[in-house]
Protein backbone atom coordinates (compact mmCIF):
# COMPACT_ATOMS: atom_id res chain seq x y z
CA UNK A 1 0.00 0.00 0.00
CA UNK A 2 1.20 3.04 -0.89
CA UNK A 3 1.01 6.69 0.92
CA UNK A 4 -0.56 9.44 -0.62
CA UNK A 5 1.71 12.28 -0.43
CA UNK A 6 1.10 15.07 2.17
CA UNK A 7 -0.39 18.48 0.82
CA UNK A 8 2.06 20.89 0.94
CA UNK A 9 0.70 23.53 3.66
CA UNK A 10 -0.25 27.06 2.76
CA UNK A 11 1.95 29.40 4.03
CA UNK A 12 2.42 32.57 1.97
CA UNK A 13 -0.90 33.55 -0.26
CA UNK A 14 -1.14 36.48 -3.01
CA UNK A 15 -4.78 37.92 -3.04
CA UNK A 16 -6.16 39.48 -5.74
CA UNK A 17 -8.99 42.23 -6.18
CA UNK A 18 -10.13 41.70 -9.66
CA UNK A 19 -11.69 44.45 -11.94
CA UNK A 20 -12.00 45.81 -14.97
CA UNK A 21 -9.39 48.42 -14.98
CA UNK A 22 -7.26 47.49 -12.07
CA UNK A 23 -6.18 44.84 -10.01
CA UNK A 24 -5.44 44.58 -6.43
CA UNK A 25 -2.74 42.50 -5.59
CA UNK A 26 -1.90 41.53 -1.46
CA UNK A 27 0.18 38.94 0.53
CA UNK A 28 -0.89 37.19 3.30
CA UNK A 29 0.89 34.68 5.67
CA UNK A 30 -1.64 31.70 6.96
CA UNK A 31 0.66 31.55 10.61
CA UNK A 32 -0.17 34.92 11.35
CA UNK A 33 -3.72 35.62 9.58
CA UNK A 34 -2.78 38.67 8.59
CA UNK A 35 -2.19 40.29 5.11
CA UNK A 36 -0.93 43.47 3.77
CA UNK A 37 -0.94 45.60 0.25
CA UNK A 38 1.37 45.03 -2.36
CA UNK A 39 0.55 47.12 -5.63
CA UNK A 40 -2.27 47.59 -8.19
CA UNK A 41 -1.97 46.20 -11.62
CA UNK A 42 -3.29 47.52 -14.29
CA UNK A 43 -5.84 46.02 -16.92
CA UNK A 44 -7.26 46.94 -19.78
CA UNK A 45 -11.12 44.97 -20.04
CA UNK A 46 -10.04 42.73 -17.11
CA UNK A 47 -6.50 41.28 -18.70
CA UNK A 48 -3.80 42.08 -16.99
CA UNK A 49 0.02 42.19 -18.20
CA UNK A 50 0.42 39.10 -17.53
CA UNK A 51 4.16 39.33 -17.04
CA UNK A 52 3.40 41.57 -14.02
CA UNK A 53 1.55 38.92 -12.80
CA UNK A 54 4.92 36.37 -13.46
CA UNK A 55 7.09 38.74 -11.76
CA UNK A 56 5.07 38.41 -8.53
CA UNK A 57 4.78 35.20 -8.34
CA UNK A 58 8.52 34.36 -9.03
CA UNK A 59 9.52 37.25 -6.51
CA UNK A 60 6.15 35.73 -3.76
CA UNK A 61 7.28 32.31 -4.43
CA UNK A 62 2.95 32.07 -2.88
CA UNK A 63 1.41 28.75 -2.39
CA UNK A 64 -1.95 29.20 -3.40
CA UNK A 65 -3.71 32.20 -5.12
CA UNK A 66 -7.16 34.07 -3.64
CA UNK A 67 -9.41 35.71 -6.21
CA UNK A 68 -11.95 38.01 -4.64
CA UNK A 69 -15.43 37.34 -6.10
CA UNK A 70 -17.71 40.18 -6.24
CA UNK A 71 -21.56 38.82 -5.56
CA UNK A 72 -24.17 40.93 -4.65
CA UNK A 73 -25.64 41.74 -1.34
CA UNK A 74 -27.86 38.91 -1.65
CA UNK A 75 -25.32 36.47 -2.47
CA UNK A 76 -26.20 36.03 -5.95
CA UNK A 77 -23.65 36.12 -8.86
CA UNK A 78 -22.44 39.99 -10.56
CA UNK A 79 -21.96 40.83 -13.75
CA UNK A 80 -17.95 40.59 -12.90
CA UNK A 81 -18.36 37.55 -10.91
CA UNK A 82 -18.10 35.03 -14.12
CA UNK A 83 -15.16 37.39 -15.26
CA UNK A 84 -13.30 37.27 -11.82
CA UNK A 85 -13.65 33.53 -12.15
CA UNK A 86 -12.24 33.57 -15.66
CA UNK A 87 -9.58 35.28 -14.21
CA UNK A 88 -9.39 32.71 -11.11
CA UNK A 89 -9.14 29.67 -13.94
CA UNK A 90 -6.40 31.67 -16.16
CA UNK A 91 -4.30 32.34 -13.57
CA UNK A 92 -4.04 28.22 -12.40
CA UNK A 93 -3.50 27.69 -16.40
CA UNK A 94 -0.41 29.49 -16.46
CA UNK A 95 1.11 29.34 -13.25
CA UNK A 96 -0.17 26.24 -12.16
CA UNK A 97 -0.89 27.04 -8.59
CA UNK A 98 -4.08 26.47 -6.57
CA UNK A 99 -6.49 29.06 -6.86
CA UNK A 100 -9.56 29.82 -4.72
CA UNK A 101 -12.19 32.38 -4.44
CA UNK A 102 -13.61 33.74 -1.70
CA UNK A 103 -17.12 36.53 -1.10
CA UNK A 104 -15.73 39.69 -1.56
CA UNK A 105 -18.73 41.91 -0.64
CA UNK A 106 -18.07 45.35 0.85
CA UNK A 107 -13.96 45.09 0.56
CA UNK A 108 -14.00 47.93 -1.58
CA UNK A 109 -16.36 50.17 0.36
CA UNK A 110 -14.62 49.10 3.71
CA UNK A 111 -11.16 49.79 1.96
CA UNK A 112 -12.64 53.48 1.30
CA UNK A 113 -13.74 53.93 4.94
CA UNK A 114 -10.09 53.08 6.57
CA UNK A 115 -8.38 55.23 4.19
CA UNK A 116 -11.24 57.71 4.85
CA UNK A 117 -11.23 57.33 8.72
CA UNK A 118 -6.96 57.57 8.80
CA UNK A 119 -7.27 60.54 6.86
CA UNK A 120 -5.19 58.82 3.57
CA UNK A 121 -7.49 59.76 1.21
CA UNK A 122 -8.92 62.90 -0.26
CA UNK A 123 -11.72 60.83 -1.95
CA UNK A 124 -9.91 60.15 -5.40
CA UNK A 125 -10.14 56.79 -6.30
CA UNK A 126 -8.47 56.84 -9.26
CA UNK A 127 -5.42 58.77 -8.45
CA UNK A 128 -5.36 56.80 -5.22
CA UNK A 129 -6.44 53.57 -5.98
CA UNK A 130 -7.44 51.34 -2.25
CA UNK A 131 -7.77 47.98 -4.42
CA UNK A 132 -4.69 46.42 -2.84
CA UNK A 133 -6.50 47.49 0.47
CA UNK A 134 -9.37 45.66 -0.72
CA UNK A 135 -7.36 42.96 -1.69
CA UNK A 136 -5.65 42.60 1.72
CA UNK A 137 -9.23 42.32 3.41
CA UNK A 138 -10.36 39.79 1.33
CA UNK A 139 -7.22 37.61 1.44
CA UNK A 140 -7.51 37.98 5.47
CA UNK A 141 -11.30 36.78 5.01
CA UNK A 142 -10.34 33.59 3.25
CA UNK A 143 -7.26 33.04 5.92
CA UNK A 144 -10.35 33.29 8.81
CA UNK A 145 -12.62 30.94 6.91
CA UNK A 146 -9.99 28.81 6.84
CA UNK A 147 -7.71 29.09 9.74
CA UNK A 148 -8.64 25.72 10.51
CA UNK A 149 -7.35 24.37 7.53
CA UNK A 150 -3.93 25.67 7.12
CA UNK A 151 -0.85 25.28 10.01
Amino acid sequence: MSERPAARPLRLLLGFDYGSKQIGVAVGQAVTGQARELCVLKAQNGVPDWQKVAALLREWQPDALIVGLPLNMDGSPSDMSARAEKFSRQLHGRFNLPVHTHDERLTTYAAKGERMAQGQHSGNYRENPVDALAAAMLLEGWLSAHNEDTP
